[in-house]
């Protein structure tokens, strides 16, 4: 089990699923709205819905539908982002990385949508992609 939260601390969630490995590739997006959401590469670490759970605060999360179908989910109060999902992968949910309260074990498997990034949000080096990694459903 893994728990995490926002900010300011007044959402908390836990997440029963599996972090990366069968769920997904843990990666970071570069596309320019992720950027504009982070501040740089949005770090995810994909999981499974039915694992995961708003312990406080739910009444504070709001969902942006910042695309057709894809919402992602942030703290009214302190604007930290929580997690994404996508309307047609109802069983997928993406946390973000920074807000898992344990990932010292966990490490960034691929850079996504790279094409156009520039050149300081790409500092380490994991494999990149032009668009979404391979194999990514």
């Amino acid at each position: 089990m893994t728990t995490g939260g926002c900010l300011c601390g007044a959402v908390r969630y836990v997440a029963s699923g599996p972090l990366g490995g069968e769920a997904g590739l843990i990666t970071v997006c570069h596309c320019a709205m992720c950027r504009r959401a982070g501040g740089l590469g949005v770090a995810v670490v994909p999981t499974t819905s039915a694992g995961f759970e708003i312990t406080a605060g739910a009444a504070l999360v709001a969902e942006h539908e910042s695309s057709p179908g894809k919402r992602r989910g942030f703290c009214r109060l302190c604007g930290a982002g929580l997690y994404s999902r996508r309307d047609d992968r109802p069983a997928a949910l993406r946390l973000r990385l920074g807000t898992l309260d344990q990932s010292a074990d966990l490490r960034i498997e691929a850079h996504i949508h790279c094409e156009g990034a520039p050149a300081w949000s790409l500092s380490d080096d994991a494999p990149r992609y032009p668009g979404a990694e391979p194999g990514r459903r």
